[in-house]
């Protein structure tokens, strides 16, 4: 293969909904420009992008698939991505790494919830859309109705380029607007007949024409100023008007194809080659310094490694982007991440599961290697007097977690190298080893891409594990004030121990002043700080404790002592066992044994007496609350509403964004733990949701009395 220069190369992501198509139009692209003889399928689990083991067993794509095409003298990469929200991490990245991408919309049903998220990756990215309608030859497509959907919710930017003459089984024509033909294949598809448009389909497709005419027009001042004196436009100017649209987002144009029959692929193709944005044409990407990094091929040698993949037989692949400069086979780079030196002994280009060497790869250009000694996803490798750094994929928070063990405890370390391994090849599966919670928690998109995760590591790795509902990191507080004392007496045939506290708990907010005097049962207690220490807790919310024991009762060496006994009982409240926060401890009096007190007696009396007065203060449990956004079809509203009240969520807002509903609310993250599957359920999988950490708050008497008696429970359970 030729070496392709920067403005010879154009990086595109395959988007669409599961069930879309994606698969099978890559087939036809890749049999279309002659890297494979012959098209799979996805029923005969042999296509080019859905080629491992897992992907086979679902009929679903899991992963993405980098490939690559040679097409009128310039170089395609395509990023076929996975089409379930499970796995947005995949299409999430390829979005980052590209400069176009084209949404499939499968033809039976119009846009779906996958579109909606697809659509609105691009928007917040802003990278140009096409928008390719397939399964044409359905008996339920009807795409006049589709076109009006999507009109309604992207608005007039959606222009046609092409029209089909019938839908349904007998789909084999259609009219392209822009060369102004008749397109029709013969029932194998591949090379399409072209002629003139038929007297009938004139009129139509004349006013489809000017639409796309006016719409090119409207993206530059000169086609502009011609529009208006000729009322028309060349093709050529058309096609940089489109460029020039695609690039600002002010026009997404409409392409038809059969995917399955090679239909209107080759005319597809075509367009990607002749008219989309090459990488120099699209923003620049900034480095973690932000500075602006231009795809130019003179400039420093930089590669960002943004996927890896696991194969059999040859371990690790890492798939990469050329940010800037050159690489050639051979070359001698840094980790800008690690430090460490490496060699790419070999560069390929991808087609799936096949790779082709290259010598040499220019600045846009996506590749990948083999054998790198320590390189990870998101790591950056550069040339000399180069250190070129990047962080621009932003992944979306977990929906959906589960507690994961091995079945035999003794592959433990072998599940978690596991684990590791897998978040390389997909990062939006995040592993937690939560000390709070004793428990490895796998936190991913939903349930499927759970599930996933457990086949691969049943079936690739031969480890059995089990999946339980995470444990809810819950927080202990107070409510008022409470006064204490414990004295702690040991003797024994040696030195004994002694060491008596008396304190004060109380809730502590932000600012607060610091205290002054207390009453309890009549008696008053003056408080005179001594020294004040704020502690910052790991888990959030703060522990002030305070000195103000006067007249030597308790020696100022044994604070410390005492302070860890209070964070020993903070650790493990005394509730629930869950943390504590928010609290301030004003240690007044005790007393001391000249020969008996030492540090430990007075650890043990320090935590001692934080719980009992802890128990006084009007002790509450505390919840994690996360805010939720629900987009929902209009139809599915009040069944959706429904359900969270049945959550204990409290709706905070409703609004209308691109023909879906928006509800917003605020939800206890153990009403959370199924929520990916009920949503789906009640829905049809028609429905998303993102949930982002929000406050505690307190929970309601009667689930912290049931907490209660469960942590009792438990510790009659070790006792």
């Amino acid at each position: 293969m030729r070496v392709y220069q920067t403005n010879e190369i154009k990086n595109i992501a395959l988007l669409g909904s599961a069930g879309s198509g994606k698969t099978t139009l890559a087939e036809s692209m890749l049999y279309e420009a002659g890297i494979i003889k012959r098209r799979g399928s996805v029923e005969a689990k042999n296509t080019v992008s859905d080629y491992f083991p897992v992907e086979q067993e679902y009929g679903y794509s899991v992963f993405s698939t980098v490939f690559h095409v040679e097409w009128n003298n310039k170089k395609l990469n395509i990023i076929d991505c996975p089409g379930s929200d499970d796995f947005v991490g995949g299409a999430i990245t390829a979005l980052n790494v590209t400069d176009q991408a084209v949404i499939l919309i499968n033809g039976q049903y119009g846009p779906e919830v996958g579109t909606q998220n697809n659509f609105r990756y691009t928007e917040k990215l802003k990278k140009p859309v096409i928008f390719l309608v397939n399964q044409l030859d359905s008996d339920k497509c009807d795409f006049d109705a589709v076109v009006a959907q999507m009109k309604e919710i992207y608005g007039p930017k959606c222009v046609q380029i092409q029209y089909p003459i019938v839908t349904g089984p007998g789909f084999n024509s259609l009219i392209d607007v822009l060369l102004m033909k008749k397109y029709s294949w013969k029932p194998e598809g591949g090379a399409p007949i072209i002629e003139d448009i038929p007297a009938e389909e004139m009129d139509k497709a004349m006013e489809l024409h000017k639409a796309l005419v006016e719409a090119a027009a409207e993206n530059d001042e000169g086609l502009m100023e011609k529009f208006f004196e000729e009322e028309t436009l060349t093709e050529d100017e058309m096609r940089e008007g489109i460029r020039k649209g695609l690039v600002t987002r002010s026009i997404f144009p409409v392409f038809c194809v059969c995917a399955g029959k090679d239909m209107g692929v080759r005319r597809l193709m075509e367009f990607l080659g002749n008219v989309v944005p090459f990488v120099s044409e699209m923003p620049k990407v900034h480095d973690t310094r932000g500075e602006e990094i231009a795809p130019d091929s003179d400039g420093p040698t930089s590669l960002y490694f943004f996927k890896t993949g696991m194969e059999p037989h040859i371990g690790e692949v890492s798939y990469f982007k050329v940010m800037s400069g050159k690489v050639k086979a051979g070359a001698d780079l840094t980790n800008a991440d690690r430090g460490s030196k490496e060699r790419l002994a070999q560069i390929f280009v991808s087609a799936g599961a096949n790779r082709i060497p290259v010598d040499e790869m220019c600045a846009g250009d996506i590749g990948c290697t083999v054998k790198l000694k320590d390189v990870k996803t998101g790591n950056a490798l550069n040339g000399k007097d180069c250190e070129y750094r990047y962080d621009f994929i932003k992944y979306p928070n977990s929906k959906y977690s589960r507690a994961i063990k091995a079945v035999n405890e003794a592959e433990t370390e072998k599940m978690m190298a596991a684990l590791l391994k897998m978040r390389q090849e997909d990062p939006t599966w995040v592993i937690e080893q939560s000390k709070e919670l004793r428990q490895t928690i796998v936190h991913g998109q939903g349930e499927f891409h759970l599930r996933t995760l457990k086949w691969r590591m049943e079936n690739n790795e031969k480890v059995q594990v089990v999946y339980e509902e995470p444990k809810i990191p819950y927080r202990e507080t107070i409510t008022k004030a409470a006064r204490a004392d414990y004295r702690h007496k040991k003797q024994s045939g040696g030195a004994g121990q002694f060491g008596e506290v008396h304190l004060i708990v109380e809730p502590y907010a932000e600012g607060m002043p610091d205290p002054t005097v207390f009453k309890f049962g009549g008696q008053e207690y003056r408080i005179n700080v001594k020294s004040k220490e704020e502690i910052d807790l790991e888990w959030g919310g703060k522990l002030v404790f305070i000195n103000s024991v006067v007249g030597g009762a308790i020696d100022a060496r044994f604070m410390p002592a005492i302070l860890k006994g209070v964070m020993e009982r903070m650790e493990s409240g005394p509730l629930t066992g869950s943390y504590a926060r928010d609290v301030r401890v004003i240690v007044y009096d005790g007393k001391m044994h000249p020969v008996d007190s030492n540090e430990l007696s007075f650890m043990l009396a320090g935590r001692t007496a934080f719980a009992k007065a802890f128990k006084e203060a009007g002790p509450k449990v505390l919840e994690p609350i996360y805010d939720l956004e629900v987009f929902v079809p209009a139809d599915f509203m009040g069944d959706v509403m429904s359900d969270l009240q049945g959550r204990r969520a409290m709706i905070m807002g409703m609004d209308s964004e691109a023909g879906y509903q928006k509800l917003q609310a605020k939800i206890p993250l153990k009403e959370l733990a199924n929520y990916s599957i009920s949503l789906s359920s009640i829905t049809g999988g028609r429905a998303s949701f993102t949930t982002k950490f929000a406050s505690y708050e307190l929970v309601p008497n009667d689930i912290q009395q049931q907490l209660i008696k469960e942590h009792e429970a438990e510790l009659g359970a070790e006792d």
